[in-house]
């Protein structure tokens, strides 16, 4: 269980007590749960996938230079070319070094774990208009997408993930965990993900507001 990453990803209150409590679902399956967290700190894994992301959606140039087809870009793709196009080859090569020293730092965890979780988000669902979530717990969101770092240790690791529902808050908001496996070991983490939802039957209960109305 990484939680926070050591402190280092905001999450709204209840989201990781919420997602936390799905750990006694694997240790009923004969899991081992324990708290731990890779030896590497999340803010260059961070700052490595902006500049991989702005990288990749720099790919999208032809579009951006045709006026015409510009117009028809959501902003937070003309935002994220504009930032890819102010890299320079060294950013990228320091980026993709960060992501490597990543993945070494992940063979050395999995040494002891098979498997590692955390909250698929960092917060509880917004209304659709909002389009992300300003703050989390007091801290102003400085791009469009800060709210979903919890995403970003699985997303650079390159490694198999599936997303598990965890339950509701007394809100009836949904929150579920992420669980991610060695890299290449897709069929280890479908077989749990498998053994969790017989054990658990999420996909058939529904939120208490919805059972009331």
């Amino acid at each position: 269980w990484l939680g926070d990453f050591g402190g280092e990803i905001p999450y709204d209150p209840g989201v990781l007590e919420l997602a936390r409590s799905a750990m006694s679902v694997f240790e009923d399956l004969g899991c081992v749960v324990e708290e731990a967290r890779p030896d590497f700190a999340f803010a260059p894994l961070w700052r490595a996938f902006l500049t991989l992301r702005h990288w990749h959606n720099a790919g999208l140039l032809p579009f951006y230079e045709d006026l015409a087809q510009r117009a028809k870009l959501p902003e937070t793709a003309i935002y994220e070319i504009e930032r890819g196009l102010k890299l320079t080859a060294y950013d990228v090569a320091a980026a993709s070094q960060t992501r490597t020293l990543w993945h070494q730092a992940l063979a050395r965890f999995h040494e002891r774990y098979d498997f590692w979780a955390l909250p698929t988000a960092q917060c509880f669902a917004f209304p659709a208009e909002a389009r992300g979530a300003s703050e989390i717990v007091g801290r102003a969101m400085t791009t469009y997408h800060e709210w979903m770092q919890s995403a970003v240790p699985a997303t650079m690791a390159g490694a198999p993930a599936l997303a598990l529902p965890a339950g509701f808050d007394a809100h009836g908001r949904a929150m579920g965990v992420q669980l991610v496996g060695r890299v290449q070991d897709e069929a280890g983490v479908l077989a749990l993900a498998r053994a969790y939802d017989e054990a658990t039957r999420w996909p058939y209960r529904r939120p208490p507001d919805a059972l009331s109305a």
